[in-house]
């Protein structure tokens, strides 16, 4: 057994003299388990081709439903000029956190717009909303991630939003770029979840607190990093299940999102 399938089946190393850090602050680590890019669901249909971090449409993991209101994790890659047509959406949070390329977006509500690389679209569909979401290039693929939190209020107006995020933002550091009070001009969502983005790269070190009530998953985007001493790549994703530090190193052109999740 190797050290990715030991952390998968909830057997991770602690990384105390790496980090030189103080054990008891680092999120236990048996608290950490490692969701592993090659196994997520897949789907192809040609002009999309994704992996699924949980259950979603035809793929079904009883063991990978959700993680706390943290439905679905979906990273796309869309063929120019390909995209969803409208379909109808109610009562979840949806951001795509765009990685290459751009998105086009138009709803029921007459919102209209182009998120490029870097950006990042949302919208609450409350009590009800149709959208499509198009691949506005006929020749270059587009990358996104696309997110479903479960709101904490229902029924309401549905809403939408965008956000460009300035690189220097994420650039060796976390940036909430979505959260539950729109603090620090981030995106003001109806779930309790604060949403990161970051970059890492060298010398680079991140820290974060998990506080006590609270979750958090990180998905790698892209490139590779370390946390708490366990190597991660892309796709990777982690369950953080207990309070404590959590400490990002090693970034090979690393960029990750951090899901600071309310314990439900």
């Amino acid at each position: 057994m190797n050290r990715r399938e030991m952390i998968a089946g909830g057997t991770s190393v602690a990384a105390t003299a790496a980090l030189g850090g103080n054990a008891s602050a680092l999120v236990p680590a048996d608290a950490l388990r490692l969701r592993p890019a090659e196994q997520r669901g897949k789907s192809d249909l040609g002009w999309l081709k994704s992996n699924f971090s949980f259950s979603f449409a035809q793929y079904y993991d009883p063991a990978h439903t959700h993680f706390e209101n943290l439905r679905v994790i979906n990273d796309d890659l869309i063929a120019g000029g390909g995209g969803f047509p409208m379909h109808p959406h109610k009562d979840f949070e949806i951001f795509s956190y765009v990685l290459d390329g751009a998105i086009e977006h138009k709803d029921s509500m007459g919102n209209g717009s182009v998120v490029k690389a870097g950006g990042v679209q949302y919208m609450s569909a409350g009590s009800g909303v149709t959208h499509s979401e198009f691949n506005p290039s006929a020749t270059d693929q587009m990358r996104l991630l696309q997110i479903w939190l479960m709101p904490n209020v229902f029924g309401e107006q549905p809403r939408y939003d965008t956000l460009d995020i300035d690189p220097a933002e994420k650039d060796g550091k976390l940036k909430l770029f979505l959260s539950a009070d729109g603090r620090n001009g981030s995106i003001a969502a109806r779930a309790d979840a604060d949403v990161y983005a970051a970059t890492l790269k060298g010398d680079q070190e991140i820290s974060f607190t998990v506080r006590s009530g609270q979750k958090a998953w990180i998905q790698i985007a892209r490139g590779n990093v370390s946390v708490n001493g366990m190597d991660l790549r892309r796709g990777d994703g982690l369950a953080v299940e207990q309070p404590g530090t959590l400490t990002f190193t090693k970034g090979d052109d690393a960029e990750f999102l951090l899901f600071d999740l309310k314990v439900i």
